[in-house]
């Protein structure tokens, strides 16, 4: 495709992350007529925009990166067990290049609005350049964490230092030597920015609104001969991740908790916490997202690691979570971090008891004292799942918006489509599986589902796909039910759309946004949609010559 030239596509995917990249390598395969239309400079999604120092996969490196092709598995080495921000935009850069996609995407290409024509069958894309685009299937790859946010605090402009959310860390390097450097924010991005510049700045000082629940990640590099042997299994590995509910290496252990003895369970946490990745999160009992006894025991043990690694009692006390219990959140994995607050150059503000009351023009002012700074980095996190759909202006069927409908909580068919929005489908959309596993397992399991309904239409001549409003009130209702169970129903967390920074999404609501019945079960319900003809869809024919009718799934 020669972009800007062209107006119209078969279809159009919106984002060129992991999620885009592999919806294109689908649809190029296929030879259908299809643009990738990316609003950053060049591809790479989330790992792209998040240079910040520490940022790395939480997941293992080799069962995060792409399935498709047995020869991009055997030709990439990948370096450490848990890979860093450069090495994995490297890598979405070698696949792109390898399967020459990039002729396929278009960049600091913005998608403002999208309006469905219903006449026609067709989206019509404004894009930020002015340019106006149609296509007949829009697939949203805009990924869960793509919408940052910032503290709802005056004077965030008024400060004469350099300041940057995370998100938008420098791309060139950022001078830390010497500097006195405040990080607000303790979630997953400030536990990795914390533990890795402690050492490099002159001061750091942290401001902490609620501690969040870590343990460490244990990196390590890969060597030639581990890498030959985790080549040799692929297969393996990729079975073991279907298998599990978060897609992981780490299945659940099979005892129930409370089937062993303390000695053995204390035994377990021991060897987990001590091991690498997600271990001491999913290879462990059951009961612990469900239980409040379960949980209760193995978080005061998690709190008594963390008291064995910070020196001072009293701050040790502030890292340790009051509100909520080991991993109900999604868990942040760190290296060093508590250890960071042993040194004399690290200092802990407490923003429960001297809360932030505005940013100045030196630093930062709370309701005890006023701090100066040289560098302020909001690690504030995001607008999470449907903050990025929020920010494109989507209308559908009868003029409705999306975020209208979303504003309360979102609802969708299988996360992946819409009542009322045809042809839109977004294969880690809210209430899929994927926010809650190995992202890029619920990725290809997403896109190979979306283009497998596309191809159902394609040959049948079909141009309009929409969920119909009792199945996708039925699937709402299921997600909504399989939080009943989870502990994380309590949890202010983004897993229940909670995020203080954001109107309307304080506590006090909760809005259910991932699937939490795991992924072998997700995969068993969305390949039985498939399998049984897409009944839960109802499908049109004949706009392409502006005629519409609506048809039966059994169209031919």
């Amino acid at each position: 495709m020669t972009g800007e030239a062209k107006t119209h596509c078969e279809v159009i995917v919106v984002g060129a992350g992991v999620a885009g990249i592999y919806q294109i390598k689908r649809l190029a395969d296929l030879g259908i007529d299809a643009t990738v239309l990316e609003g950053a400079p060049d591809l790479g999604g989330t790992w792209y925009w998040n240079r910040y120092p520490g940022c790395r996969f939480d997941s293992e490196s080799y069962t995060y990166g792409f399935s498709f092709s047995r020869e991009l598995l055997d030709e990439w080495h990948w370096k450490e067990r848990f890979s860093g921000q450069s090495e994995n935009l490297r890598y979405l850069n070698y696949v792109a290049d390898k399967f020459d996609l990039r002729k396929h995407m278009q960049f600091n290409c913005k998608v403002e609005a999208m309006q469905f024509d219903e006449a026609r069958d067709l989206w019509q894309l404004r894009i930020g350049d002015g340019r106006r685009l149609t296509c007949r299937f829009v697939v949203l790859g805009i990924g869960l964490l793509s919408a940052p946010t910032m503290p709802r605090v005056p004077g965030i402009d008024d400060f004469k230092g350099r300041s940057f959310h995370t998100y938008y860390w420098p791309h060139e390097p950022v001078d830390l030597a010497g500097k006195k450097v405040a990080v607000i924010g303790t979630g997953a991005t400030g536990i990795q920015v914390i533990g890795e510049i402690a050492d490099k700045v002159g001061q750091l000082t942290v401001f902490q609104r609620r501690p969040n629940w870590s343990a460490p990640l244990n990196n390590s590099a890969i060597s030639v001969e581990e890498m030959a042997d985790i080549r040799a299994r692929y297969d393996e590995i990729f079975a073991a991740c279907a298998l599990t509910p978060g897609s992981f290496v780490h299945g659940p252990d099979k005892r129930g908790f409370y089937e062993v003895s303390r000695e053995e369970r204390l035994a377990l946490w021991d060897k987990l916490y001590d091991e690498p990745g997600f271990g001491i999160w999913l290879a462990n009992f059951r009961e612990i997202f469900m239980d409040e006894a379960a949980n209760a025991e193995l978080s005061a043990y998690i709190a008594d690691r963390i008291r064995g690694r910070v020196n001072d009692p009293k701050v040790a006390e502030k890292l340790i979570p009051r509100d909520h219990g080991f991993g109900v959140q999604r868990l942040p994995l760190e290296t060093n971090y508590f250890e960071a607050y042993n040194r004399d150059n690290v200092h802990l503000v407490d923003l429960g008891e001297t809360p932030l009351v505005r940013v100045t023009e030196t630093g930062l002012r709370t309701t005890e004292r006023d701090y100066d700074f040289d560098i302020i980095v909001y690690a504030t996190g995001f607008d999470a799942i449907t903050g990025a759909y929020d920010l494109i202006d989507i209308t559908g069927i009868g003029g409705q918006k999306l975020a209208d409908k979303w504003k309360q909580a979102p609802s969708t068919f299988l996360g992946m489509l819409v009542h009322g929005f045809p042809n839109l489908l977004m294969p880690t959309g809210p209430q899929s599986a994927s926010a809650s596993t190995n992202f890029p397992r619920g990725i290809e399991n997403g896109v190979n589902w979306c283009t497998n309904l596309l191809q159902y239409m394609w040959d049948r001549g079909l141009t309009r796909a929409d969920a119909t409003l009792e199945a996708q009130e039925r699937w709402t209702a299921h997600v909504a039910k399989m939080y009943e169970i989870m502990l994380m129903r309590k949890a202010k967390s983004w897993f229940t759309g909670y995020n203080s920074n954001v109107a309307g999404h304080e506590e006090g609501t909760v809005r259910y946004f991932v699937y939490n019945g795991g992924t072998p079960k997700f995969l068993g319900i969305i390949n039985g949609v498939a399998e049984k003809g897409y009944q839960e869809i109802e499908f049109g024919l004949g706009a392409r010559g502006g005629a519409q009718a609506t048809v039966g799934a059994s169209a031919s």
